[in-house]
């Protein structure tokens, strides 16, 4: 393999994924309190979910720093390939930590090939994301090859997002108390996505929990109408029957050749609340 994979710990992958595609993870920090953390190192799943629900104020995030990049990609034998699928820069800086970082190494070593990619999805998102570069890189494609065919899978990536609670959105102070009051004795879910600069915005507001999962896999035929050659990714917020029983349905309605299932990590699950979900697809 002459390209290494960095993601970050704003992404999420399957079990078995890193140690496939030989991937390296910067991972970001999580606060509680005056209490620090980072993601996948000094704290796990089980620890951050129990801590969330103790808290009555949501965990802070922040990126890595440029330094954190610059050490990750000084590990990189030299002779090697620099891919990095960054989390978007609409949730995150992690991006721009990443681009300073490559030019702090550029300067020291200016022949190094290191290419950053602002991804505009996040969670499963980059699982989707890792699973068709791996592919390339196995393919044998040229790193130019291999950067401009993860620019247009990028532009092509569909990420849905749909809410069990709104525990997390009225903790953030993303919805006022008083219609996340009402929200939640109309049993109102909210479904979103990545918008086009990979933000995060509410598309509709669905009554009742088996109507939203309805609607939300019902979303994926107005995206893709070609599935058989592509591969859908899903994330779960500490709801591992949910998810599975949602991804069943995905797979007995779309006929994917294949399916990448997994856990959300903290940065995204602190928005999206236990029992949150994220797909991740190609649209047509």
């Amino acid at each position: 393999m002459n390209t290494q994979l960095i993601i970050d710990g704003g992404g999420d992958v399957a079990p078995g994924m890193m140690e496939k595609h030989n991937i390296l993870s910067v991972p970001l920090n999580i606060h509680f309190g005056d209490e620090h953390y980072k993601t996948e190192e000094t704290i796990d799943l089980d620890t951050f979910y129990t801590k969330m629900r103790q808290s009555e104020e949501l965990p802070g995030s922040s990126s890595p720093s440029p330094n954190d990049f610059y050490e990750m990609y000084k590990r990189v034998d030299p002779s090697k390939n620099i891919l990095v699928l960054a989390i978007s820069h609409g949730l995150s800086s992690t991006y721009e930590s990443a681009e300073i970082g490559k030019n702090m190494l550029l300067e020291e070593e200016p022949d190094r090939r290191i290419a950053v990619m602002n991804t505009k999805t996040a969670s499963c998102g980059i699982a989707l994301l890792v699973d068709e570069a791996g592919k390339k890189i196995d393919e044998g494609v040229s790193f130019e090859e291999l950067v401009a065919h993860m620019e247009d899978r990028i532009e092509n990536t569909t990420t849905l997002f749909i809410l069990k609670t709104l525990e997390n959105v009225i903790k953030g102070g993303r919805l006022d108390k008083v219609k996340g009051a009402l929200a939640k004795t109309l049993n109102i879910k909210l479904l979103m996505k990545a918008s086009d600069v990979g933000a995060v915005e509410v598309t509709e507001k669905v009554r009742g929990n088996k109507k939203s999962i309805r609607r939300f896999v019902d979303q994926i035929g107005e995206y893709a109408h070609s599935f058989e050659d592509r591969v859908i990714a899903l994330s779960h917020s500490n709801d591992e029957e949910r998810g599975s029983q949602v991804l069943e349905m995905i797979k007995d309605r779309y006929p994917f050749k294949e399916s990448l299932f997994m856990d959300m990590g903290p940065l995204i699950a602190t928005y999206a609340g236990e029992g949150g979900l994220v797909i991740a697809f190609f649209k047509d």
